[in-house]
């Protein structure tokens, strides 16, 4: 497994969460934003359970990098 290309994935049903590591350039918009999802010393370090399926979506539309993205798990 190549550490410095990881790809993880964090649902909460209704939306699912895309991290690419290699593209995160460490802005912290997604941080500053959602202090309650984003914990990078924590382990999942992404906690979608904290902040609704709106919140998620506006928050990964402002990732900078892209490092961040999202796909609706019913299909839409």
């Amino acid at each position: 497994m190549d550490k410095n290309n990881l790809t993880k994935e964090y649902s909460n049903g209704e939306v699912t969460i895309v991290w690419q590591n290699h593209l995160c350039k460490h802005a912290g918009v997604c941080v500053k934003m959602l202090p309650k999802v984003y914990h990078p010393q924590s382990k999942p370090w992404i906690n979608v359970a904290n902040a609704t399926t709106n919140e998620l979506i506006e928050q990964v539309k402002l990732c900078p990098s892209g490092a961040l993205s999202f796909y609706m798990n019913n299909g839409k």
